[in-house]
């Protein structure tokens, strides 16, 4: 079932001159550029089973490091170095997935047919947005248990309190609904910016939009007016690795240094990751009454009906 959804595996900046290793629900992927655009097939040569992420590009090809065969962007066999003028066996052909250039990412579909479309970004069409893409963060947990902290509006003050949250742990009552493509939140509250003195007296909103199954967008409206958003793309790399994908958009402060921003993003996930990887179960339980949930809950609870209603199992995302 989660073959057929979308799912980010590479920065498209990293996709340049040479092959590209990728792991997508224990798929191993070669994702190569050529005019086309990227490619994305199975890493594995169709003659010797060699994997094609340890060769090389050459004319818009890919060779393989073991016996030089060359694949063009449909993953076609052209070249055979042993026998250059005798036919290509037809067999001699990439296992190619779909693939997507988008917000600065590569996406890939493992299944043949169509799934829902990518997660919307508006912010990173939108000329008035500086973008950022963050070099992607590996975890050792589910994808699903990254996304729900991501989402999670009770944990600011004690898991951020260091980087961003004023330490205001009351969640007031917020708005959540189920929709076609996944879950929105609407959250208003005073868990603000740590480094302002005048934090826990203004009102900071946050509009989430998870695309289920892993993909969440987030939208923070400052006090000051500004908004910048968040694009948390989470591929299911394996059942317990997961490799996040975030893409910040703001209408602000283009004169600070990027790097500034990375690291601080960096911070932040760094300090979830630091609990979600200890959770236990280390799937996120579908079953509603697995663990015990609270008012505050309900974004989570939402997706995980969510998930549920798209078939996975009764008692885990994995």
């Amino acid at each position: 079932m989660l073959a057929g959804h979308w799912h980010p595996v590479a920065l498209a900046a990293a996709v340049c001159d040479q092959p590209v290793a990728a792991r997508l629900l224990d798929q191993d992927l070669v994702l190569y550029r050529t005019a086309h655009g990227v490619t994305a097939a199975a890493d594995l040569c169709a003659h010797r089973g060699a994997p094609l992420s340890l060769g090389k590009i050459r004319g818009g090809r890919v060779i393989c490091a073991y016996h030089g065969y060359c694949y063009d962007a449909a993953g076609r066999c052209v070249e055979v170095p042993a026998h250059p003028a005798a036919p290509i066996p037809g067999k001699l052909h990439l296992r190619v997935f779909r693939s997507i250039e988008r917000y600065g990412l590569i996406w890939v579909n493992l299944a043949a047919e169509s799934g829902r479309e990518i997660s919307p970004f508006p912010e990173y069409d939108n000329d008035g947005y500086q973008k950022i893409v963050v070099p992607p963060l590996d975890w050792a947990a589910s994808a699903g248990r990254q996304i729900e902290s991501f989402c999670d509006v009770a944990h600011f003050a004690f898991v951020h309190e260091k980087t961003f949250a004023v330490r205001d742990p009351v969640v007031p009552r917020y708005h959540v609904e189920a929709t076609p493509w996944g879950v929105f939140s609407d959250f208003t509250s005073h868990a603000g910016n740590v480094s302002d003195p005048n934090a826990a007296a203004e009102t900071w909103r946050r509009v989430y939009r998870v695309h289920v199954p892993f993909t969440a967008h987030l939208v923070i409206h400052f006090p000051s007016g500004g908004k910048m958003a968040l694009l948390n793309a989470s591929c299911p790399v394996s059942a317990r690795r997961t490799r996040v994908f975030p893409v910040v958009a703001r209408d602000f402060g283009h004169d600070e240094p990027v790097a500034d921003v990375i690291a601080f993003q960096q911070r932040i996930y760094a300090e979830d990751q630091a609990i979600v990887e200890r959770q236990n179960p280390e799937d996120l339980p579908l079953d509603l009454g697995e663990e015990v949930h609270v008012r505050a809950d309900l974004t989570s609870v939402t997706y995980r009906r969510q998930l549920a209603a798209l078939g996975l199992g009764r008692g885990f995302t994995a």
